[in-house]
This record gives C-alpha cells, sequence and structure tokens, in this order.
C-alpha cells in the first residue's frame, strides 16, 4: 500500500489537496472517483509515514471499541471532529492511543481528511478500517460508518479471544509435557542408569524398551548442546520462512488442511470475510476495492489469494456470486447467498447474516473439540509417564529381587 497525495475540485469550485492510501495510482483514481472526487491532479507522496515515537503497549481492541463509539456519538451530536478528537485523547489511558489521538487532531486541523491521517497508523487502524471511514467521509455517514466498525471490531476480537481460549489448555500440556520429558531424558534417566548398573551390573539383561530409553537418555546427554542449537535455528527458520509470501501461503495451506482445526481456521476466514465485505458494500465502497481490501483483511493468504483471481473475473464482467460458488474454498452456501444478494440489491445485509452464521459454527466447534482435547491431551501425558515408570521401576523392581533372592 502507497499514499497518494491528490488535487481535487471542491464543491463551491474551490481547488483543494487531500491524500488516500491504495495498492497502486489506478487503484487511488477508481477509488477517488467512486468517492465522487473531482480529481485535478495525483501522484504518489514521498514522505514517510509518521512514527509514534513512544514506546508501550499496543492498542487494544476494546480501547479500539469504545474510541469507535464515542467519536460516532459525538460526530452525531454535531460535535466538531478536532474537538471530539481531544476529547477522547484527554480520556484515553493508553499513553500511546493518547499520543495517537493527538496526532489525529493536528493532522484534522492542518486539512487532511480522517481516513488518510489514520492511515498513518496502520498498526492501530487497519486497512479496512481506514477504507470505511474514507468512504463514510465521502459519504456524509461517518457516524453510521463508525458504529458498523465499532461491531465489526468487538465481533473480530470476540472470535479471536475465542480461538486463543480453546488453544490456550492444549498449548500449556504440551509445553509441560515437552519440558518435562526433557528433565527426565537429561536429569533423572541418567541417574536411574547408574542405580541399575549397580544393582545389576553391566551385563544386567534390561527390557528392550529400558534399553531403549537409557540409550535415548545417553544420546541426548552427549549431544544436548547441539540438540538445543539444531531446535533453536529449526524454529527460527521456521519462523523466518513463514514471514515469506512463498512461506506464509503455504503454511496457510497447511492450517486449512490440519484435520479439524482447518475447519475452524475456514469457517473464521469466511466469517471475517462475510462481515468485512458486508460492512464496506454498506459503506459505498466499490465491488473491486472491497474484494481486494476484504482479501487482506482476512488474514489468510490462500483465501487471500483467490479472492484476487475472483477480483479480477469480477473485474471482466462475471458474476461475483457465481465465482464464488466455483471457489474450492468457499462453501457453496456463501456463493449462493451472494447471488441472492446481488439479485435484491442487499449484499450487506444477506452476508450479515452469513457471517453471523459461520461465528455461530465456529464457537460450536471449538467448544467441541476443547472437550474433546482435554481428554486426548491427559492420555498423552499419562502414556509417556507410564512408559516412563514401567520402563525404570519395572527393571528395578526385577534387579531387586534377585538379589533379594
Amino acid at each position: 500500500m502507497a499514499q497518494y497525495a491528490y488535487t481535487f475540485l471542491g464543491p463551491d469550485g474551490s481547488k483543494n489537496s487531500g491524500l488516500t492510501t491504495a495498492k497502486d495510482r489506478e487503484a487511488a483514481v477508481t477509488l477517488l472517483r467512486n468517492q465522487g472526487v473531482k480529481i485535478l491532479s495525483i501522484k504518489e507522496a514521498r514522505s514517510k509515514p509518521k512514527r509514534i515515537k513512544l514506546r508501550g503497549k499496543k492498542v487494544g481492541h476494546k480501547e479500539l471499541v469504545v474510541f469507535t463509539r464515542e467519536l460516532s456519538t459525538m460526530i452525531d451530536a454535531g460535535v466538531p471532529l478536532p474537538r471530539g478528537l481531544a476529547t477522547l485523547a484527554d480520556q484515553a489511558e493508553n499513553k500511546l492511543f493518547k499520543e495517537i489521538i493527538n496526532d489525529l487532531t493536528h493532522d484534522i486541523e492542518s486539512g487532511t481528511p480522517l481516513a488518510d491521517a489514520m492511515a498513518k497508523h496502520p498498526n492501530t487502524f487497519g486497512d479496512v478500517y481506514v477504507n470505511m471511514v474514507g468512504a463514510g467521509e465521502a459519504g456524509g455517514i461517518l457516524n453510521d460508518i463508525l458504529k458498523r466498525l465499532a461491531t465489526q471490531v468487538e465481533k473480530d476480537a470476540a472470535m479471536r479471544h475465542k480461538i486463543r481460549s480453546a488453544m490456550a489448555y492444549p498449548v500449556v500440556i504440551l509445553t509441560v509435557t515437552v519440558i518435562a520429558f526433557f528433565g527426565i531424558m537429561l536429569v533423572i534417566m541418567p541417574k536411574i542408569a547408574k542405580i541399575i548398573k549397580d544393582l545389576g551390573g553391566p551385563d544386567a539383561e534390561l527390557p528392550i524398551y529400558t534399553q531403549a530409553m537409557l540409550s535415548a537418555s545417553g544420546f541426548m546427554q552427549d549431544n544436548a548442546i547441539f540438540l538445543i542449537a539444531g531446535l533453536v535455528i529449526a524454529i527460527w527458520g521456521f519462523r523466518r520462512y513463514i514471514r515469506t509470501e512463498k512461506g506464509k501461503y503455504k503454511w496457510h495451506a497447511v492450517l486449512l488442511r490440519m484435520p479439524i482445526f482447518g475447519k475452524i481456521f475456514a469457517k473464521v476466514a469466511i466469517a471475517r470475510f462475510s462481515r468485512t465485505f458486508a460492512s464496506l458494500m454498506g459503506a459505498g465502497v466499490s465491488v473491486l476495492e472491497s474484494l481486494e481490501v476484504t482479501g487482506r483483511a482476512v488474514g489468510n493468504r490462500v483465501f487471500q489469494r483467490e479472492l484476487e483471481e475472483i477480483a479480477k473475473n469480477v473485474k471482466n464482467g462475471q458474476s461475483l456470486g457465481r465465482q464464488l460458488v466455483e471457489a474450492p474454498f468457499f462453501p457453496p452456501i456463501v456463493g449462493q447467498m451472494m447471488i441472492v444478494g446481488e439479485e435484491t440489491g442487499k449484499i450487506d445485509e444477506i452476508l450479515v447474516k452469513v457471517a453471523d452464521f459461520y461465528e455461530q459454527e465456529v464457537d460450536a466447534v471449538i467448544d467441541s473439540v476443547a472437550s474433546i482435547i482435554e481428554p486426548i491431551m491427559i492420555i498423552i501425558l499419562g502414556s509417556i509417564v507410564g512408559l516412563i515408570a514401567a520402563s525404570v521401576m519395572g527393571p528395578i523392581a526385577g534387579l531387586s529381587k534377585n538379589i533379594g533372592g
């Protein structure tokens, strides 16, 4: 995304200037024309976005929701935008957010549109947020758009919290299991091996699984530094790879193919697409621009690439609903609902219902998975502990009896 400075004719015939954010110059021109802006000239802005120097915690979803709702109420009550922003800055407890709002106020007072001012802070205001605010400003319905945005941010945050809560238990159990396994193999097993040798001597016959555990322990002891270094390098390499465009796409494709969890990730992406696209269409953003912005907001590169291909076909005059029906990762019901929306002119209303449906589906699947994961993780942990106990205590008991006899 790049920023473009443009000059345009105001309603009174005066010459004005502004900033907008788009993928390229053609997209910027299309966006402005769809908003009814009479462009005189446009070029890429070379100035770098202003960076907030304060290093603190990020702006949370709850803070953003409160800010959005209160700003909407103030605009609805007729409070001038700079004054409303100044009031919200005074109320902000998060120092980082306070500085961001003050920066917005300064830009607004300098004549910059609110959407362009927000585009300078992409870590706080995402593409969807900025595009919807821009559409609201152009259509004179900023207060209504902010209400939509608050609901969307709230729904998105609730879904993320639900997923993280469901994943917290298995992640904690798995982490404890791995740490316990390495602790036993590196610390406890060597001491037990010494006890077994003292009891039965170096030629004592041991069960095959005990020999395997002792051999694995010895190998891990001798190569602990290399194993730890290799693990760190592997994790670092994996994280670096999935940050690349190719790696991120392949990783997201793997996530979608995972048993059980793949369905959750797919439903989350479809719900996010439906709600975001509905909000953008309801705000008056064009179909092509909505597809582009929604693709970036979905959070999955596989869905994003699919939406990019759909956008190309829609640009060539094909039906969006038909394209979604034929798309491999979208369920047919989404395309069918889109077709109904195109025929009735109520795409935003219908897609909101689709989003509600899939969000409920995600909640149901997560609840069922969470109830299944707990006993599975307990069985896995118990099996590992049981194997270690059997491989250690069995030979010691047997050798003790032989010595006693």
